[in-house]
């Protein structure tokens, strides 16, 4: 369940794939896509989709080909689609910010699928209260969700990063790192967050669901492509809530929908299920519909925006943190003729009204 941001990324490499050319075929019309996805509970739907044929049957509605492909390292499979190589990737608000849009690549939220709602969290070690984070060493893999979640929870007690000491740590190395007698406090993931949970004096003293619909996962696509071809859009959005559907069912459709999805997370169905009552899932897609039409998504990524210009990750030539303009139903947060990143539930308001 790898959704690290930018560490790697450099504003000078956020440039270069700004001065990338477009794909040639990208704002024609065509019949051929390709989405990436990686692993992580909300996006694992995606692969038994297309292992289940579900993919394939949309497109054939729309008389289009969509490859689903996974792609083990998550950020590679954002650079990848930055520099045009896929028409869709799944990502997070926060990366789907940072990497495309602020690369310059103008990115549409085509499916909002859920919302992190305890996923991620924090960790002290014999220590019960968030306000006992105060000069500690923080470990964590820097400039991540983890990050974001870390700052917004200092927010809440009054306090700031200057308050701590963060310690990049690579997301392989949290679990052995917090057995250590000297890390006293991290910040993860699941399923690293359950497994340090366990762990002798663990307390989780701040999680994703005090910061409800900030961490949002997301598959998007290249808006030009997008525009030139809206079977896309429609393909993938009924796959999607036919997939959901399926998740969702008490029967023995959803236990064997669950038990696929737990062997691609290299778990079992019980296993999954937990991360799923950890995640908010718009199995309908009326909820979210409902979810993106709320102002509070313009607000959560004018957060998310300010958190990535104070880290720099806007790249070396934003002056502020609207450089990017990010459009919501709500309004534009940001710069209206730089706008980058778009949440727009048009495909989801088809799949709620039978549209598709």
């Amino acid at each position: 369940m790898t959704r690290i941001l930018t560490a790697c990324l450099s504003a000078a490499a956020l440039l270069a794939l700004s001065a990338l050319p477009k794909p040639a075929l990208a704002a024609t019309e065509r019949d051929d896509f390709k989405v990436c996805w990686s692993i992580y509970v909300g996006w694992i739907p995606w692969e038994y989709g297309n292992a289940q044929g579900i993919v394939d049957k949309w497109a054939d509605k729309y008389g289009i080909n969509i490859e689903v492909v996974q792609i083990n390292d998550y950020i590679e499979s954002i650079n990848q689609y930055t520099a045009g190589q896929y028409d869709g990737c799944t990502m997070t608000n926060m990366d789907a910010l940072t990497i495309p849009a602020a690369g310059g690549v103008d990115t549409t939220a085509l499916i909002v699928g859920d919302f992190s709602d305890g996923n991620d969290g924090i960790i002290l070690k014999d220590k019960t209260k968030l306000a006992d984070i105060k000069g500690q060493n923080v470990n964590l893999v820097e400039l991540s969700v983890s990050h974001y979640l870390l700052a917004r929870a200092l927010e809440t007690v009054g306090m700031s990063e200057r308050d701590v000491t963060v310690v990049n740590t690579s997301d392989a190395d949290l679990v052995a790192a917090y057995q250590t007698k000297d890390v006293t406090s991290v910040v993860t993931w699941n399923p690293l967050l359950s497994a340090i949970a366990e762990q002798p004096g663990a307390h989780t003293v701040f999680d994703s669901s005090d910061i409800p619909g900030e961490v949002i996962d997301l598959m998007v696509v290249n808006t030009d492509t997008l525009k030139a071809n809206p079977k896309l859009g429609k393909a993938l959005a009924g796959a999607w809530y036919e997939i959901t559907a399926h998740m969702a069912d008490d029967g023995e459709t959803g236990k064997q929908a669950r038990a696929a999805m737990g062997e691609i997370a290299g778990t079992d169905r019980a296993g999954f299920e937990a991360q799923l009552e950890a995640t908010r899932m718009f199995y309908k897609p009326a909820d979210a519909v409902k979810f993106v039409n709320s102002p509070d998504v313009k607000t959560t990524m004018q957060r998310v925006a300010e958190f990535s210009f104070d880290h720099g990750l806007l790249g070396e030539g934003a002056p502020d943190a609207g450089f990017v303009g990010v459009q919501t139903p709500s309004g534009v947060f940001g710069s209206e003729s730089n706008v980058k990143l778009r949440f727009d539930p048009t495909y989801m308001q088809m799949a709620a009204d039978g549209e598709l």
